[in-house]
């Protein structure tokens, strides 16, 4: 019987080593102990490439404040079809009410203890944004490290969702006229003042 290394079989499956090891730990691959090894037998392979393992799922979705929970549930539920239609095996559904600047959401922490624990295939999300306004493609890669792939569902922002990048933007400019004037000085409120009024402008 010919056994196959788990690169070997990432290879042939068109996925990461880590989503191999994932698999067999879950049980939805069979393979052999070898050391500190698993092998993975021929046969078992060509099964899996008939049938095709469905990818485990899960949703993140966002929005910054309470009063976007139409938006939220929208999201949701598109996402949702979405992995239908793909097949995915969603395990959990993770939404934030939360600025995309913010690093301490909940439920991108919980995000990735999914990643970290190597316990999902892809993230799916609507937007670039609703994971992070900023740095997305350094999330990326760190998502890829761990075998995970986030896949995106839309392209660019709708205009509606504009008036969320208008308010990260006031935020960072407070933030740094904060930190370079005060809190309440003068100085920091007539430079916000003047982002706020050359947005009225536009």
């Amino acid at each position: 019987m010919k056994l196959y290394r788990t690169g070997k079989v990432a290879g042939m499956l068109g996925v990461h080593k880590v989503t191999v090891i994932r698999w067999i730990k879950q049980g939805k691959i069979k393979a052999v102990r070898v050391g500190r090894e698993y092998r993975v037998p021929e046969d078992e392979v060509k099964r899996i490439l008939k049938g095709k393992l469905a990818d485990t799922a899960v949703i993140y979705a966002r929005v910054s404040s309470s009063d976007q929970k139409s938006d939220l549930e929208r999201q949701v539920e598109y996402l949702k079809e979405y992995c239908s239609a793909k097949g995915y095996n969603v395990i959990d559904i993770i939404i934030d009410v939360a600025s995309g600047l913010n690093e301490k959401r909940r439920g991108l922490k919980k995000l990735f203890e999914y990643v970290v624990n190597r316990k999902v295939d892809v993230a799916v999300i609507s937007y670039k944004d609703r994971l992070t306004r900023f740095g997305f493609r350094y999330l990326e890669d760190f998502f890829n490290s761990h075998g995970v792939r986030i896949e995106v569902v839309f392209g660019e922002e709708p205009k509606d969702l504009q008036h969320e990048l208008i308010e990260d933007l006031i935020a960072i400019v407070t933030s740094f006229a904060s930190r370079l004037y005060g809190m309440r000085s003068h100085k920091k409120k007539k430079v916000v003042e003047s982002v706020k009024q050359a947005i009225r402008d536009c």
